[in-house]
């Protein structure tokens, strides 16, 4: 038991450094805890950082993360300590004793300039492991161009000097000095109050595991996935160009192999599936498509495709659209042609033989556990599971067996981007209970930096030209760009960086603009939707005010529009920095005003997600509000019987209420809805309505956890006939003991019902498990029930690949059937009768039942008028849309509202609670604060012109805008204001004024662009 006398210590330490470890160390920072990210290679970034673009928006994933890199790389209250990893871990929850082994860089940090001498002069090469070994690197070497830190390191395995006592050339050319073959290897002895273990996965070598083990030791055209990735990427070996490994060539036909090293109990006993393969085969046939100079063929072989997430089935289906092929079989056999070229040969659905010829084969690998982690796991007592992956519950998705220890990302488990990006905040918040009593004893608080007075001060503009590795420089000439801007008006620096992104780029451009005295800055790169905050705080970091700065979107607006005529590309690049140099030279410094925070919540819903936020929040001191519009807590999970590991959910559902029910810190608004929401983020003021009247509550963050529901089918002859219900209804006749299994005879389950057709083109994720639960019931309850499920892909994601494997060995049996050939229920006398086409058999089958469950989509409640409330947007089927789909998973645009739950899209029970957590540890950004700063881009009204015609105030999408009660004309309260600009564009008198956006300096642009 943990000693209580003792004092928690208010650090945490976060082992591993990928886009999870980053995530939950930026989330910690932000709440008031010092952080200790521990890293075993040089640099942070982890797998994103190898990855070409991310889905469904086909963003850059370095573009993306480059900004995360460089802010926890930039914090004040994170150390990221690299080349380091955990020896040991002693004491308990509240206050741990960490052994880090931190192995020497033989590089002094500190000298360090990222020159690149040391590895330009290093005779040593080796295969480059961030490149996937596709090329070589030096034994001096950084890790990647865009590296967190940029420093460089030697490799003592494979450095001359070490090896064999002789070279030390980098030595002799470092014009900084920075080289130290004296380096020795470090113990830190660190004190922390909880360990975040998101160390990451391994990516299956498909050389050590799987059917097709020789043909990627020997044939040079087969690669993995994480290969082909680097193949495509920007900065990868050839430069983004798509080319086969063996020769050089450009491939015309690629073929995708699904379940390389996952679902596999033969050759690697890796059973589970590892969920994301699917999808990236889909990204990288797509992303492909698009590098390709011709028509390029492209062919997907698969067993089920499992396109589950959130618009994952839109991009399967418009993956179609696009010629993609898809062939359902199991993974083709492999020879090699003289040419290079491989030859497939594999068996269909149908047992029909096909052969074809490929010019490149890529292996969509698997992910597990590496064996360094789980020797580390095993040391500090942390259990793992039948995977090997750290085990967690149902109920407490981030903890691990220790006490005090957590876990986030596939260390637990595979999974994708936007759900270990999810539950690094809700392991931040884990943790962060652990010791919220030391919130705030051991950071330093962030100190902004005085302002230089520009004010009638001539422009001093420097314009940074970004080449984004070939990004924007394999089409726009940079050099020619570079030149042309230094001869604009006001222009006082130039330069072009590889990457503008980068820290080392950041620190520079800081030191830039204090040596030359620029008091403006522009740089010509890529979105400022991701990338105008990180060039914002490095002006303000050299000492000037961060809105005297312009982006000129050269990438996304111009490069990528015109890759096909570089021409063309290059003079519209110099149009859009002679544009930007334009309206910079016209900026005038704006002021951020101070907004106080009141540190109470509001969540609303009082399902498993909602009442989870709220003891979460109250478990670090937060009063918080649960509004649920029921008179009963515990929302669809009354109704669900079982979750995916077996635990049952009604006692625990009934646990979860006592406890909510019993916290003093919880205010529990039963049978309410929301009537309105005024104010604006740290000061929010909603009134409550029930059947006691109205209520107004104040509170500084808001969580919606407003749930979904049941699709009501018009088929199957539901409705018409008692035995044939729905998922819910049927775990609740099973749990009402209405349905005995022990004394039924026949059940059938029929998937996607309502889900995955025109109407709702989505998957609603938990209803293969489901029915697979399900049926396991039926068939553990009574063996010689006959059991039957009907499905058009088996989606058991994840380890609930096992339940499917368990399900198929006591003799459930599976029936595939497609979209335009759908069961049909019907009755045979007094008896239910499912028909089906089974295409392995190739012929009807007919299977009586006394039971038929259907799996019914999920469906969002749309509930428009809440949303239009907090000014929140729905995507097109009614899910609240969050703020960016990879790096913001539970935030909104609007500031201080966060999600979690099936409001969301539909998930299980773990997820919907980690989401929980997550939404709490991002609210706790905010609510940890005493004050905020409020953006300065926000409009004004000049009094003199406004008549009070009350268009902005109709026409504001944020309600920012209303009537002034003394003089009836327009005032803007600048909390709510979000910069849009609408109301500057609506008004026929010229009273609004957007700062940063003056009317002078559109025009500006829009003068000097037609001026050429």
């Amino acid at each position: 038991m943990a000693d209580k006398t003792k004092k928690p210590v208010g650090a945490v330490m976060v082992v591993g450094g990928g886009i999870a470890s980053i995530q939950a160390s930026l989330d910690l920072a932000d709440s008031g805890y010092y952080v200790y990210m521990v890293e075993k290679t040089s640099a942070i970034g982890g797998v994103m950082a190898m990855l070409d673009k991310t889905f469904p928006t086909n963003d850059c994933s370095m573009c993306i993360l480059s900004p995360k890199l460089v802010e926890a790389g930039r914090h004040p209250n994170i150390e990221v300590i690299t080349l380091a990893e955990v020896q040991d871990i002693s004491g308990e929850a509240g206050n741990f004793e960490v052994k880090v082994l931190q192995k020497a860089r033989y590089i002094d940090m500190s000298k360090c300039i990222a020159c690149g001498a040391c590895a330009a002069k290093c005779p040593k090469r080796v295969p480059d492991e961030f490149n996937q070994r596709l090329n070589n690197r030096h034994a001096a070497h950084v890790r990647y161009p865009q590296a967190v830190p940029l420093k460089y390191a030697i490799d003592k395995e494979n450095c001359l000097y070490f090896q064999k006592g002789k070279c030390r050339a980098c030595e002799k050319f470092c014009p900084a000095d920075a080289v130290d073959f004296g380096q020795q290897d470090v113990m830190h002895t660190l004190n922390v109050g909880s360990v975040i273990l998101a160390a990451g996965y391994r990516p299956v070598d498909p050389g050590q595991c799987g059917i097709h083990t020789s043909a990627f030791q020997n044939f040079p055209n087969v690669v993995t996935a994480l290969q082909f990735e680097r193949i495509l990427s920007a900065s990868g070996p050839w430069m983004g160009h798509l080319v086969r490994p063996g020769d050089n060539k450009e491939p015309k036909k690629i073929a995708w192999l699904q379940c390389v090293g996952s679902r596999d109990i033969n050759t690697c006993q890796n059973g589970y599936c590892s969920a994301v393969c699917c999808m990236y085969a889909i990204k990288e046939a797509i992303i492909a498509k698009e590098h390709s100079h011709h028509g390029l063929d492209t062919s997907i072989f698969f067993m089920d495709m499992r396109t589950f997430g959130k618009d994952f089935e839109r991009t399967y289906e418009g993956a179609k659209q696009k010629g993609i092929r898809f062939i359902r079989s199991r993974n083709p056999s492999m020879i090699e042609l003289p040419d290079g070229s491989l030859e497939l040969s594999w068996v269909d659905e149908k047992g029909k033989l096909s052969t074809e010829v490929y010019d490149l084969v890529v292996l969509s690998q698997g992910l597990e556990m590496d064996p360094e982690t789980a020797a580390l796991c095993r040391k500090i007592g942390v259990e793992t599971g039948q995977s090997r992956f750290v085990e967690t519950g149902s109920f407490t998705p981030v903890e691990s067996s220790r006490p005090g220890i957590y876990v986030c990302g596939a260390l637990a488990g595979p999974k994708d981007i936007p759900l270990s990006v999810m539950e690094a905040s809700a392991a931040a918040c884990a943790a962060a209970a652990n010791i919220h009593s030391a919130r705030g004893t051991m950071i330093t608080e962030q100190v902004k930096r005085p302002q230089k007075n520009v004010g009638g001060d001539p422009p001093r503009v420097g314009v940074f030209v970004c080449s984004c590795g070939i990004n924007i420089a394999g089409v726009v000439d940079v050099d020619a760009v570079k030149q042309y801007a230094a001869t604009l008006p006001n222009v006082e620096y130039v330069e072009n960086n590889l990457f503008t992104c980068s820290q080392d780029t950041q620190d520079k451009m800081a030191k830039v603009i204090e040596e030359k005295g620029l008091n403006r800055m522009v740089v010509a790169a890529c979105s400022p939707r991701t990338h105008e905050p990180l060039f914002q705080e490095t002006l303000q970091a050299a000492g000037v005010n961060k809105y005297l700065f312009e982006l000129a979107n050269i990438r996304n607006q111009d490069s990528w529009v015109h890759a096909n005529d570089p021409v063309a590309a290059t003079e519209k690049a110099k149009d859009q920095v002679r544009m930007a140099v334009a309206k910079a030279s016209l900026l005038e410094p704006l002021t951020e005003a101070r907004l106080s925070i009141l540190p109470k919540a509001m969540v609303i819903g009082g399902g498993i997600a909602g009442m989870n936020a709220a003891l979460e929040l109250a478990k670090q001191g937060f009063e918080t509000h649960l509004v649920e519009r029921d008179i009963k807590l515990g929302g669809n999970a009354r109704m669900l019987r079982v979750t995916a590991k077996g635990d049952l959910v009604q006692p625990y559902l009934e646990q979860l209420a006592a406890k909510v029910q019993a916290e003093p810190l919880i205010h529990l608004h039963l049978g309410s809805t929301l009537k309105d929401v005024d104010g604006f983020v740290g000061n929010f003021k909603t009134t409550l309505v029930s059947d006691k009247g109205e209520e107004v509550v104040e509170h500084g963050a808001t969580l919606l956890c407003i749930g979904a529901g049941e699709y009501k089918p018009t088929e199957y002859l539901y409705g018409q006939h008692p035995g044939v219900m729905t998922h819910l209804e049927l775990d609740s006749a099973l749990i009402n003991g209405q349905i005995d299994p022990k004394k039924t005879n026949s059940v059938v389950f029929i998937q996607c019902v309502g889900s995955r057709e025109p109407e709702r083109p989505y998957c609603s994720k938990v209803c293969c498990t489901h029915s697979v639960e399900s049926a396991l019931h039926f068939k553990e309850s009574n063996p010689d029930c006959q059991v039957t499920v009907m499905y058009r892909d088996m989606r058991t994601f994840g380890e609930r690949e096992y339940l499917y494997q368990k399900a198929r060995a006591l003799g459930v049996m599976f029936v595939r059937f497609d979209l335009d050939r759908k069961p049909v229920v019907e009755l045979d006398g007094d008896q239910l009768q499912v028909r089906a086409y089974d295409p392995i058999l190739d012929m009807d089958v007919a299977f009586p039942a006394d039971v038929v469950g259907l799996a019914t989509a999920i469906v969002s409640h749309r509930q428009e008028e809440l949303a239009q409330m907090f000014k929140l947007p729905m995507d097109s089927d009614g899910w609240l849309l969050e703020a960016h789909v990879k790096l913001r998973p539970v935030d909104f645009a609007t500031d201080g509202v966060f999600m979690a739950g099936i409001a969301h899209y539909p998930k299980p029970i773990e997820e919907a609670i980690s989401q929980a957590q997550a939404a709490v540890s991002r609210a706790i950004t905010v609510l940890s604060r005493k004050e905020m700063f409020l953006p300065g881009t926000v409009a004004v009204i000049d009094k003199k012109k406004c008549v009070g015609c009350g268009v902005c105030w109709e026409i504001c999408p944020y309600s920012a805008i209303t009537q002034d009660s003394a003089d009836g004309l327009a005032v803007v309260n600048e909390a709510l204001c979000k910069g849009c600009g609408t109301c500057v564009a609506s008004c026929r008198s010229g009273a609004p004024n957007l700062k940063g956006f003056s009317n002078q300096d559109v025009m500006s642009q829009i003068t000097t662009m037609l001026q050429g």
